[in-house]
């Protein structure tokens, strides 16, 4: 059955106008891959790829001239783009590629519509529709790739065995498509990811960590990540994270299986956050359990320190992850590090620990909340309840010490420069101690975060030391 999308098209002007450019080099031109398919999905998508038979720079410029935009032209790469209101459209020429064994680097040559999908990654993104004025908005699948859709199945046009082995980035793209849409993967495509898996290694990390964050951000990410350790990918790359799979037993006690355990706490960080980095916080909270597991006997399996350890892990594995060494780096730090805190004051609530912890988790309190809340997992649902009633006393408490004592944002009543001018003293050591034991005060409650108080604390502390302001000195009265 032939299926026209005239009327979707219709409904953006910009498609008349490559059509009509199209008419007048000449040539056959065509709305291709993933707009396509999106259109079918109804999903938003502001990338749209125009391919025809001839050359796409060409046809770039005379539509950027319509426009009165600019046209980006990648001579090396035979395509085009121009910025339109809020879409990006690209224009090349079909091609045909091959490859060699050892790079996914193809030889690309000008080739037909037909060849130009027959090189495409899935059915679902092999589609094209006509701009030509008899057929336009026919939908042109050769693939079946319309039906897949309707199935929820990413499959390859051709044999995935070739596909994968040409481009290996292309297992990848199937399971971040099948994260993002909930779709499966079909068996023997499935089957010629898990046959190519180590070809990932020849893919640089950046274009690695690139799908990594789609599937992160996709609704239930715990289905992309099952497929990466399922299929091999994961351990190609990440094998930190695999390293969390598997139970052991000793004197018949377990320890919950890690792994799993991550992915629940991820899912239950992505119910409430779209934000990447709390994500990533979610996956590396407990990355070096494996290497401070201990059996202790009479009591059983212990991580002692595992978020110390998998904080000093973070920075080494976002700079071989390729992952931005910046302050989204020492976000995702600061929440595997203090990620067990909040918990652990579930049991004794006092002051001045809810004041150190705000102190340290600052403005990213918050996040560190979510985090701790969806680390809370058990198969046993009254066990659950107790510990978020738990949690809720200790939220409670932070919102109570935090309206009394802002320690959230915490700021030195007294800074250093007015200390050197009090006391008349040289920048040194001393200024540094004076500015440490008023914000101890003030964690421990000896003071309320208030800067009278804070410095008849620093007089009265200062006289400990010998030091005496100077205007009592130049005035002894």
């Amino acid at each position: 059955m032939k299926k026209n999308l005239k009327s979707r098209l219709d409904e953006q002007p910009v498609f008349r106008i490559v059509a009509d450019t199209a008419r007048e080099m000449g040539v056959d031109g065509y709305v291709v891959g993933g707009y396509v398919r999106d259109l079918l999905l109804k999903r938003p998508n502001k990338d749209i790829d125009f391919v025809c038979v001839g050359s796409g720079i060409e046809w770039a410029e005379r539509v950027g001239k319509k426009l009165g935009h600019p046209v980006t032209v990648f001579k090396n790469f035979g395509t085009a783009m121009i910025r339109h209101e809020d879409y990006e459209l690209e224009f090349v020429g079909a091609r045909k590629e091959s490859y060699r064994q050892d790079s996914r680097k193809p030889i690309v040559e000008d080739g037909t519509l037909e060849e130009d999908q027959q090189r495409r990654d899935f059915t679902m993104n092999a589609m094209a529709l006509s701009l030509a004025d008899q057929t336009y908005g026919d939908l042109i699948d050769p693939f079946g790739g319309l039906e897949h859709l309707r199935e929820g199945i990413i499959k390859t046009p051709l044999d995935p065995k070739i596909t994968f082995s040409d481009d290996p980035l292309r297992m990848m793209r199937a399971v971040r498509f099948a994260s993002q849409l909930h779709f499966d993967i079909e068996p023997d495509t499935y089957e010629a990811i898990v046959s190519q898996a180590e070809r990932l290694k020849i893919i640089s990390m950046e274009r690695i960590i690139e799908e990594t964050n789609k599937i992160i951000l996709s609704p239930v990410p715990s289905y992309g990540f099952k497929l990466l350790f399922h299929s091999g990918l994961l351990k190609q790359y990440f094998p930190e994270m695999v390293a969390l799979h598997g139970v052991e037993y000793q004197d018949n006690k377990a320890h919950k299986d890690n792994f799993y355990h991550t992915l629940q706490v991820l899912d239950n960080v992505a119910k409430v956050s779209d934000d990447l980095w709390l994500r990533w916080a979610a996956i590396l909270h407990d990355i070096a359990k494996p290497l401070t597991k201990r059996f202790e006997p009479g009591h059983g399996w212990t991580f002692h320190g595992h978020e110390d350890k998998g904080a000093r892990m973070v920075p080494g594995l976002f700079r071989r992850l390729k992952l931005p060494m910046n302050e989204k780096m020492t976000f995702v730090q600061k929440l595997v590090r203090l990620h067990l805190r909040p918990i652990v004051l579930a049991y004794e609530v006092t002051d001045s620990a809810v004041r150190r912890l705000l102190f340290e988790a600052g403005e990213d309190t918050d996040a560190l909340m979510k985090l701790c809340r969806a680390d809370i997992t058990s198969k046993n649902p009254e066990k659950v309840k107790k510990y978020l009633a738990n949690f809720e006393r200790v939220e409670q408490k932070m919102v109570d010490v935090e309206a009394k004592d802002h320690v959230r944002t915490f700021q030195p009543p007294v800074s250093g420069d007015e200390i050197i001018r009090m006391f008349n003293l040289p920048p040194s050591k001393i200024i540094g101690e004076l500015k440490d034991r008023i914000k101890e005060a003030i964690l421990e409650g000896e003071i309320h975060n208030d800067r009278e108080e804070a410095l008849a604390f620093l007089l009265r502390i200062a006289r400990e030391k010998g030091l005496t302001p100077v205007e009592l000195t130049n005035n002894p009265t």
